[in-house]
């Protein structure tokens, strides 16, 4: 390396114990595999029914004696 390129540090180090070849291998593929994994979408949250689009929507209101008491009963 030259002088003037900045020395990276590594990716991965080993503080304790003496792995081979094989258990550097394994870890690394671990560890890659576990970065590359898509993360898991979270379901959306449920809405409110007070945000229903679909509550503004209602029967047109009848008229005559005692309309006004049959538009405040449910359909």
């Amino acid at each position: 390396m030259s002088a003037d390129q900045p020395q990276e540090k590594p990716l991965l180090r080993v503080v304790k114990g003496t792995p081979d070849d094989h258990e550097l291998a394994a870890l690394t593929a671990v560890i890659a595999g576990l970065a590359a994994a898509a993360p898991v979408e979270d379901k959306p949250a449920a809405r409110s029914e007070w945000a229903n689009h679909a509550r503004k929507v209602r029967r047109p209101l009848q008229h005559g004696p005692g309309a006004w008491r049959a538009s405040g009963l449910p359909t």
